[in-house]
């Protein structure tokens, strides 16, 4: 019996690593084709202890590229689509948005055009899974929290686009009938994260005794949701999602970003043999950002109910967590910081 092929986008990123790797892991009988750029952000190293295994592929390719979009579709004949590739991060969004929309917009356009020239209506076991972001609802007051049916407003550039390309993946369900679930998530924290992100800068910070730079009076306050319970609920959707369907995914894990970095701070004191007390010292507030979302916060009931999901660690045990495969893996981020990670591409896959 031939293997169901499913293509994941941005697989060399963060959360697509840990999905690949689980989906790698638990579906031997799934052959699982890994589509990356390879930006800054994507990182094979990320994948390296499950390269080598039969049902896996890589492919060095860009969303952007339409025509390469097709191509590949029409080569491999994916099965379906978990579609993780994006421009992510708020402040380059501000610097530069129109790569967020080439990337998050257009991308997600061409991945579906390819989709439907291939299929050619027959979506028979055929599925467009789309993974975005809370911040497309905009932002929270002090009360309340996030469901499927919250209004859309975004205000920064990157939440515009993934905002867009949420209405795009249902406006073509409704008009091609691509069969597609949609998954909006929470700040995702946990290993192999890249170390522009809060939480592995700050650790990375900690280390070399440099300044923990917190925006505004540091009381913003989020959702965390560890990637791996992210990857898992990934998994739930993918294969039990009703079609048409959203589910947001969160931590059920709200913090200030200074009660956050204050946590950090006294687990790291205490990893690192510190005086309890001496990270935070490195705290510094920096001017705020344009746009920026007061609260974010989930209501994840519905995939709790439907589909039986709810995370598996709490936030606190979540971040020691993290903050141990950070300093069992300081070979990783001085290899990222340093850029030396773009050059295992090269050792590994181009002759």
């Amino acid at each position: 019996m031939e293997k169901k092929k499913i293509l994941i986008t941005g697989g060399a990123g963060f959360i697509g690593s840990h999905v690949v790797r689980l989906f790698l892991n638990k579906y031997p009988d799934y052959q699982i084709f890994n589509l990356d750029a390879l930006t800054y952000a994507g990182n094979l190293e990320n994948l390296r202890d499950v390269e080598k295994k039969e049902n896996y592929s890589f492919i060095k390719a860009d969303i952007r590229d339409k025509e390469e979009m097709q191509q590949l579709f029409q080569k491999y004949n994916f099965d379906a689509v978990i579609h993780l590739a994006a421009e992510s991060h708020v402040d380059r969004s501000i610097s530069d948005p129109q790569s967020f929309v080439d990337t998050n917009i257009t991308g997600t356009i061409n991945l579906m055009e390819a989709a439907l020239e291939c299929w050619k209506g027959n979506f028979e076991d055929k599925l467009f899974y789309h993974i975005s972001t809370d911040e497309v609802y905009g932002s929270l007051g002090k009360s309340g929290l996030f469901t499927e049916t919250s209004p859309y407003a975004p205000n920064s550039p990157y939440s515009a686009s993934k905002a867009a390309s949420d209405h795009f993946v249902r406006a073509y369900g409704e008009t091609y009938g691509l069969p597609y679930v949609i998954s909006n998530c929470s700040n995702n924290y946990g290993p192999n994260q890249f170390p522009e992100k809060l939480i592995p800068l700050f650790i990375n910070n900690i280390i070399k005794k440099r300044s923990l730079p917190l925006y505004g009076d540091g009381k913003y306050t989020r959702d965390w949701l560890y990637v791996i319970d992210h990857a898992q609920a990934i998994d739930l959707v993918f294969h039990e999602g009703r079609n048409k369907a959203t589910y947001n995914i969160g931590g059920f894990n709200e913090w200030q970003n200074i009660d956050l970095i204050n946590l950090l701070c006294g687990i790291m004191d205490k990893k690192l043999g510190w005086e309890i007390g001496e990270s935070k010292t490195l705290i510094s507030f920096v001017k705020d950002r344009p746009g920026h979302d007061k609260r974010y916060a989930i209501d994840a009931s519905r995939i709790k109910n439907e589909l039986g999901w709810e995370p598996s660690v709490n936030f606190e045990e979540g971040l020691e967590k993290t903050v141990d495969w950070y300093l069992e893996n300081s070979a990783w981020m001085e290899g990222v910081i340093s850029g030396n990670y773009q050059e295992y591409y090269k050792r590994q896959y181009i002759d």
